[in-house]
């Protein structure tokens, strides 16, 4: 990563910290621009924010634990007022592809758990149409050929069409911190994401999906020398 693009990580992360208050429950999302909010928000907590924290993978976890952000889990904090997360697209009415860092499910279920998501990113996220990233898809290993090819023929019925993947780490399947798969899904533009989102739900072998449909409130997009901001402040 650039030092220009980690800046402009910082800057929405930043933008984003102003909406966190005192005795906030936060979901704390996965990523490179999550991680700089973890590192903004450390800063406050180590300057006598009270806060409590939701991490969405293990990841978040150990750098939220290295740098004194203090955690719960959703068992022991089940509603929350805040996630802050980032995102590998941002389209129109703020839908978002996520899970480029494997951590959708979580980060789902987090957001879902939520009164309000806001989604941080630098410029190169917003898109017209959702599909330019590939969909990450989190499958069950049992049976996971039938259920790509149950994917492609969801997906065809829709107009879509594109390699799907399985992902890799090193050479061997990558495994979520729930222990399944991820399928990468190049369709390209995706024109209507909640068909494809409603196919994929249909799927018993499909765990979830990262189209994040009606659960973002609000984008802080950093570029070009600002902050933008989508959807409600």
């Amino acid at each position: 990563m650039s030092a220009d693009m980690r800046e402009l990580k910082i800057e929405a992360a930043r933008a984003a910290l102003d909406q966190v208050e005192e005795g906030m429950r936060l979901g704390i999302g996965t990523g490179s621009t999550a991680e700089e909010f973890v590192r903004v928000l450390a800063e406050r907590v180590g300057g006598g924010l009270t806060v409590i924290g939701v991490p969405t993978s293990e990841r978040t976890a150990a750098l939220c634990r290295e740098l004194g952000v203090p955690l719960t889990t959703l068992d022991e904090t089940p509603e929350l007022d805040l996630t802050i997360d980032g995102a590998d697209e941002i389209g129109p009415q703020l839908g978002l592809i996520k899970g480029g860092g494997g951590a959708l499910l979580r980060e789902k279920i987090v957001a879902a758990s939520s009164r309000r998501m806001i989604v941080i990113a630098d410029k190169s996220k917003l898109v017209e149409t959702l599909g330019r990233f590939p969909l990450p898809i989190e499958v069950n290993s049992f049976g996971l050929g039938a259920t790509v090819r149950t994917i492609e023929r969801a997906a065809r019925g829709l107009g879509l069409e594109g390699p799907l993947k399985v992902r890799e780490r090193d050479g061997k399947p990558f495994v979520t911190d729930g222990g399944h798969l991820i399928v990468d899904a190049s369709f390209g533009r995706i024109p209507d994401p909640r068909a494809l989102a409603n196919a994929l739900n249909a799927i018993p072998g499909v765990v979830e999906h990262g189209l994040f449909l009606d659960l973002a409130d609000t984008a802080f997009v950093a570029g070009d020398g600002e902050v933008r901001t989508f959807g409600a402040a």
